[in-house]
């Protein structure tokens, strides 16, 4: 886990930044991330998972069950900080037609952070549409507030503020929201789907939603900057919903023959894991997509699902 990230520190010197009894740890070398055919391996009391993978339920139900295998959201969040939760709510659309991270499972992100003693959970994403058509239409807003989250908006650059980005080829310097520069602890929910540009866009992606001046990134070299901009703020723990799919037409979408119902979620705390993991839902080789395969090359996480240790969790339904 990270440490506490006070925005002075932040912005003077950009930091890189259950209790079980007994676990089923897996290995992907085998068919699939989540076929039957991966062998297992036993955890010991206390073991944590690299990646976990959750099949067969609805969002929230398959958060609940997925986030028990790190000993609960308390590993991630203590009493009295402050937690930024940034899901994709790019676009004015409703939570049928899979543009925007389901709105029942940010909300229960949200409320377990608030159970967990979070001072503040701020959530917000720099959105495509208009910003409070998005916030609304998602329906994120009202599970967000319902479940003593805060929303924030994040369309004007008086929200932002200026960071050097280290260690990067191409982007020096970005517009940073503010929320993410003061927060103790960072939740990326990134909803897994197809992009035009990037091919697919999920955790890695979604934090161009966290910055103003995101054009930059399309005009310079798109997956150069996001793998690079990925190493200025690591996220706690990632929650990519692939619950439904958008295999084409993305990142909008144009119709509901888009969606595909994977029924799946991963949960890890190495994006870069968790996105090779969500390109394999999706029906590619984390390999093929530039800026996965520049995110490994430069060490921010791993792609090589081969070598962690990842809990497979299936549900009824």
């Amino acid at each position: 886990m990270q440490k506490k990230i006070t925005r002075r520190t932040f912005l003077k010197k950009c930091l890189w930044i259950s209790a079980l009894t007994t676990i089923h740890i897996i290995t992907s070398k085998t068919r699939g991330l989540f076929g039957e055919a991966l062998p297992d391996y036993e955890g010991t009391a206390g073991d944590i998972p690299d990646l976990v993978g959750i099949t067969g339920g609805k969002p929230v139900a398959m958060f609940e069950k997925g986030i028990e295998a790190f000993g609960g959201m308390s590993y991630f969040i203590k009493k009295g900080e402050t937690v930024v939760v940034k899901p994709n709510i790019g676009w004015d659309k409703t939570p049928e037609e899979g543009a925007n991270t389901d709105p029942d499972l940010v909300g229960a992100i949200v409320r377990h952070c608030v159970g967990c003693g979070a001072k503040k959970v701020w959530v917000f994403d720099h959105t495509c549409n208009n910003w409070k058509a998005c916030y609304e239409n998602s329906g994120i807003k009202q599970a967000v507030e319902d479940n003593g989250g805060m929303m924030v908006p994040a369309h004007a650059e008086q929200y932002y503020g200026r960071v050097t980005v280290p260690h990067s080829d191409v982007i020096r310097q970005a517009l940073v929201h503010e929320t993410l520069l003061e927060a103790d602890r960072f939740i990326n929910v990134p909803v897994l789907k197809h992009h035009g540009s990037a091919r697919v866009t999920i955790s890695m992606k979604n934090l161009m939603g966290v910055v103003y001046d995101r054009g930059y990134f399309h005009t310079t070299g798109l997956h150069e900057c996001i793998a690079d901009f990925a190493a200025l703020r690591k996220p706690d723990v990632v929650i990519v919903d692939a619950y439904r799919v958008m295999l084409k037409n993305g990142p909008r979408g144009v119709s509901p023959n888009d969606i595909a119902y994977k029924r799946m979620q991963v949960i890890s705390t190495d994006m870069v894991a968790a996105d090779a993991a969500g390109a394999k839902i999706f029906g590619v080789e984390p390999e093929t997509i530039p800026h996965i395969a520049r995110a490994h090359q430069k060490g921010v996480g791993r792609m090589d699902l081969d070598n962690l240790r990842i809990q497979r969790i299936k549900m009824a339904g």
